[in-house]
C-alpha cells in the first residue's frame, strides 16, 4: 500500500509539472482546443514570416517609342532624330536619322538587353548623317544593359551610351 501510495504522489507530480508547462507554452492541458491563448482569450498573434527584400528589378517599357538624345554625351540635334520601339513581340523597330530599321530585341533579367542582327532600309544620306547613324546603329546593337534614369531610358554598350526620351 506504501508503494502504490508513493506512485500516486510521483505521478500526480509530474502531471503538475506537465501542466504546468503547457499553461506556460499557452497550450490546453487537454492538448484540445485552440493554443497560444493569452489569459482573457485572446489569442496571440504569431510574427508572419516576411522573406528578404530583392533589389527591385526594373521591367522595361515596352511598347514604348523612344527619341534618341546622346550618344556618348554628344547630343542628336535637328527633327530627324534618331527613335525605336520594341513591341510584345520583342520586335524592335525604328530609325536611325535617314534609314530605317528592325531587329529582334530582348529585354533580359538584372536590366542587360540583347539586340539581334539589324535589317536596314539604303537610303543615300549625306557623310556627316551617314556616319552619326552608323554611330548609333553600331550602339544600338552591341547594347548590353538597360536603365532608366528619371524619364530617360540608358542604354550602354562597349561602344557607348545611348540616352533618349520618351516621345510624346
Amino acid at each position: 500500500m506504501l508503494i502504490a501510495s508513493l506512485a500516486c504522489a510521483v505521478l500526480a507530480m509530474d502531471l503538475s509539472a506537465v501542466t504546468q508547462a503547457q499553461a506556460q507554452m499557452g497550450g490546453s492541458p487537454t492538448g484540445f482546443g485552440r493554443g497560444n491563448r493569452r489569459p482573457g482569450g485572446e489569442e496571440e498573434k504569431k510574427p508572419q514570416y516576411v522573406p528578404g527584400t530583392k533589389a527591385s528589378e526594373k521591367i522595361f517599357p515596352l511598347d514604348s517609342t523612344w527619341t534618341a538624345v546622346s550618344l556618348n554625351g554628344k547630343p542628336f540635334t535637328g527633327g530627324d532624330r534618331p527613335s525605336f520601339i520594341i513591341d510584345k513581340q520583342y520586335r524592335a523597330r525604328g530609325y536611325g536619322g535617314c534609314n530605317t530599321f528592325a531587329a529582334t530585341a530582348f529585354p533580359l533579367k538584372e536590366q542587360h538587353i540583347a539586340v539581334g542582327p539589324l535589317a536596314l532600309t539604303k537610303k543615300s544620306c549625306d557623310k556627316g548623317l551617314a556616319a552619326a547613324e552608323q554611330a548609333f546603329f553600331i550602339a544600338l546593337r552591341t547594347s548590353a544593359v538597360w536603365d532608366l534614369v528619371g524619364s530617360q531610358l540608358v542604354l550602354k554598350s562597349p561602344n557607348g551610351e545611348l540616352k533618349f526620351d520618351r516621345a510624346l
